[in-house]
């Protein structure tokens, strides 16, 4: 049995129908491996299952959020009955037997199986070239995120970059060092962005395209701390002119207007009883508020902002409001208890199938990143950095920042940590921004935490180590 739960080396390609289009991911059911791959429709059902990865709970169906937020000081749980796993993330008490680490792990390594199919089988298909090439570049780029999401998570992760289809073949893999994985995941963006192109149209909007490439490799290059390269890459985002900061900050988080101009990947969900729904209407909002704010269904207590949170906005600030709520009515009464708006839906399907997107990258981001690397790499009081963070925070609708507020590199550095933290509150960045940074000891031990370093990375799932044990060893702290 032990090796059926080591997903790297499992079973069936998961494929998905494509006769509705990119946003219809229902599986097909065992689907036969060594047949299914004869035309371009097959191919690109393979390459449908790679995106439905995507929507799983090991990535942002779940595990992302509860990462990326849940152990930064911006949510917590007040709840354990909201579920023990979570709640050992957000204490730092995390064991490696824990569910969400995991699901982490094999989900994302079901979704590079599913993408390293693709790269294998599809030289073989008679079809056109071009789209060849672009379905190549799809998943190189999924690849990508995928991996980065793990090195960032694990440290030390095993390379995969074959189809495996035989399970004998998974025991040889160790975890290779975490440099290695960067190289490759560097090469992968590096090839998507030559190929993907700027923009869609019709039902194949929301795949990844050359802006959303180069937008994950500036973060690459960002957490590598290679300043010139993610002011580089950055740089060509803005010079090309597809992206652009909504005029109302509001306007972003909106369901009719999902995959906006400043867009540059989202997960997709899709409502309606059919499996694609997104689940976060119901996961953040508080677990005793029944059906006060999600209409259908109850609340999980997930994601749910802290005081200090609710205490980093300027009080101007009108992002806190689009961002969180401070509590909800139910008979009539105000019930004080905090939670995140941005990704409600005021007529989901039913409980759990939701219809909004998740965004992984968008524009703010990249104008962030670009001031952030600009000033690491020299600091130029009023420069192109500070129109950059300025640019941000006019959009807001909160006032400029001036050399006399930010006078040092020092001083902008913190002063981009902080715009980050408000702007892209509750989109899985606050805690791996604080861990590239060198923040996140600091300031989780001011929140109460007794973190320790070897905590800035989670144990490698014990299901994985007791399977191949000569091979996989657990992270330092943690055995």
């Amino acid at each position: 049995m032990k090796s059926y739960r080591f997903l790297i080396l499992l079973g069936l390609v998961t494929c998905s129908s494509c006769k509705d289009g990119f946003l219809d991911l229902a599986p097909i059911s065992e689907t036969n491996n060594v047949n299914f791959y004869r035309n371009a429709e097959d191919m690109l059902n393979a390459v449908n299952a790679a995106y439905a990865t995507l929507q799983s709970s090991g990535l942002y169906g779940q595990s992302m959020y509860a990462i990326g937020e849940g152990m930064s000081d911006n949510t917590e749980i007040l709840d354990a009955q909201s579920g023990i796993d979570i709640s050992q993330l957000d204490a730092f008490t995390t064991l490696s037997n824990n569910g969400i680490v995991s699901t982490t792990w094999n989900d994302h390594y079901q979704g590079i199986l599913s993408c390293n199919t693709v790269i294998d089988r599809i030289p073989g298909v008679n079809m056109e070239q071009a789209l060849k090439d672009r379905y190549v570049a799809e998943v190189k780029f999924l690849r990508a995120l995928m991996y980065f999401n793990m090195v960032r998570i694990y440290g030390d992760v095993p390379l995969i970059l074959k189809e495996t289809t035989d399970v004998a073949d998974g025991y040889g893999y160790s975890r290779n060092p975490s440099t290695e994985v960067y190289d490759q995941i560097v090469k992968d963006l590096q090839d998507a962005e030559q190929v993907l192109p700027a923009s869609y149209t019709g039902l194949n909007i929301g795949r990844a395209t050359s802006g959303a490439a180069k937008g994950l490799l500036a973060k690459v290059y960002l957490t590598q701390k290679r300043w010139a390269d993610a002011a580089s890459k950055t740089k060509e985002i803005i010079d090309a002119g597809t992206y652009e900061l909504l005029p109302s900050y509001a306007d972003i988080f909106r369901i009719t207007n999902k995959n906006n101009k400043e867009s540059l990947f989202e997960v997709q969900f899709k409502k309606g009883g059919f499996g694609l729904g997104s689940p976060f209407n119901n996961r953040f909002a508080p677990r005793l508020a029944g059906v006060a704010v999600t209409t259908i269904g109850a609340g999980s207590g997930h994601n749910l902002p802290t005081v200090n949170m609710d205490q980093a906005y300027e009080k101007t600030d009108p992002r806190k409001d689009i961002s969180m709520a401070q509590g909800y009515t139910s008979g009539g009464n105000f019930v004080a208890a905090r939670y995140i708006k941005k990704y409600l839906d005021p007529a989901p399907f039913a409980a759990n199938d939701a219809d909004n997107n998740w965004p992984v990258l968008r524009y703010a981001d990249i104008l962030l990143m670009r001031a952030e690397a600009l000033n690491e790499a020299a600091f130029v009081a009023g420069g192109e950095a500070f129109a950059l963070l300025n640019a941000v925070r006019k959009r807001a609708g909160v006032a400029e920042k001036t050399i006399t507020e930010i006078p040092t590199q020092a001083a902008f550095r913190l002063a981009v940590e902080q715009e980050r933290r408000v702007e892209l509150a509750f989109e899985n960045h606050r805690w791996f921004d604080l861990v590239r940074t060198g923040r996140a000891l600091d300031v989780m031990k001011a929140q109460g935490f007794n973190i320790q370093e070897y905590q800035l990375i989670l144990p490698v799932p014990l299901t994985q180590i007791e399977i191949n044990p000569s091979k996989i060893k657990q992270n330092p702290g943690y055995e």
